[in-house]
């Protein structure tokens, strides 16, 4: 019944909450304005001894020593090093759009190796390149681990968390500009979030009512053009006030979303049912077995045996039968599914057959 609850409280909250007119930074963003994906290669050192296995993972040891040859130090050929507070990771972070030479970045530091633990190290620098193979920033520092581990002298082990990832605030250096073409003074297209035709036309007018007739026009169900000034100081101005714009964005097709691993069904606001009656009943058949002792007569010289005994039952509960009115809405649907007292997985196979036959008006989503 709690589940029901929690169905009963989404789609009633579906209904209450009107459209609502909402800013255009909020439902868009502006048309190459867009962070950029960096990774790197790194080793964090210093680890108490919580590192690399050198045996299991040689790039660890060759890249120490390719690092060892840039500071003049050699390392015998055929040594075998034994290096546990060293692990090799992967360094990522996120450059932001208009990111400048000397800003800083989060990173996030992992291993790729099988070290237990990176608590306590600290990243050597590690260049950071984009997807065109440029080094945009570079990554050094301390890490911050979360994680936990702790493992004792007969074997046990004991794991909080991820220790075998970290964080560094502020741990590397923007090095390189991300050309746009912000200032090349072409038009401004802003992208919605959701693709929407009637969100998009609703944008152009609002622009348009604005800054008047044909200044902006919806190119698709995703983008809409703005004519713009040439100046990139007027254009900073210029999106600054069009960004704060309200819109009503358009409602939501109907849909349902199951969650088949959890039971969670989501029912949206638009979703209506054509006249139709549904009984959902359930069949319950249970196998026992049992063993039952045979003995022989005194006097028939017999052996004693184990004979085995099964009993099968059948019980089927009687749902009652209940009925859709034509357009029946959101709320009628929620509160028909509780009188009939449905559970999640219930409610499901109710869901699917209304799909089936043609009575549910709305798309079937299961994730």
């Amino acid at each position: 019944m709690r589940s029901l609850y929690w169905i009963t409280a989404i789609a009633l909250f579906a209904i209450s909450v009107a459209a609502q007119a909402e800013r255009i930074k909020d439902i868009a963003s502006v048309a190459g304005v867009r962070a950029n994906q960096l990774v790197g290669y790194g080793l964090v050192v210093g680890l108490d001894g919580t590192g690399d296995q050198t045996t299991q993972s040689p790039f660890t040891v060759q890249s120490f020593n390719s690092m060892l040859k840039q500071f003049g130090i050699t390392v015998p050929e055929g040594a075998r090093m034994q290096m546990k507070n060293v692990a090799a990771v992967m360094v990522q972070a996120e450059l932001p759009a208009f990111a400048k030479p000397g800003q800083t970045l989060d990173i996030t530091v992992s291993s790729i190796s099988n070290a237990k633990s990176l608590r306590g190290g600290s990243l050597l620098m590690t260049p950071l390149k984009g997807l065109d193979g440029k080094v945009y920033a570079v990554a050094q520092g301390n890490l911050v681990v979360g994680g936990l581990s702790a493992t004792g002298a007969d074997g046990s082990r004991i794991t909080v968390n991820v220790p075998s990832a970290g964080r560094i605030p502020g741990g590397a250096l923007v090095e390189r500009m991300v050309e746009t073409n912000f200032t090349a003074g072409q038009p401004i297209v802003f992208n919605l979030n959701r693709a929407d035709f009637t969100t998009a036309n609703r944008l152009a007018q609002a622009i348009n009512k604005f800054l008047g007739p044909d200044t902006a026009r919806p190119l698709d169900a995703v983008s809409v053009m703005v004519d713009s000034p040439q100046n990139p100081a007027q254009r900073v101005d210029f999106i600054a006030m069009l960004e704060n714009l309200e819109v009503t964005p358009g409602e939501e097709a109907a849909r349902v979303i199951i969650n088949s691993r959890t039971g969670t069904i989501v029912v949206g606001k638009n979703v209506r049912v054509s006249p139709v009656a549904v009984t959902h009943g359930s069949l319950t058949v249970t196998v026992a077995e049992s063993l039952t002792v045979s003995q022989p007569n005194p006097l028939g010289q017999g052996t004693t045996v184990v004979v085995p005994s099964t009993n099968i039952t059948a019980e089927e509960k009687t749902n009652p039968m209940f009925k859709f009115a034509p357009g029946a809405s959101l709320d009628d649907i929620v509160r028909s599914v509780n009188n009939v007292g449905a559970s999640p997985s219930d409610l499901m196979a109710i869901l699917e057959a209304l799909k089936q036959a043609g009575a549910l008006k709305a798309e079937l989503v299961v994730i």
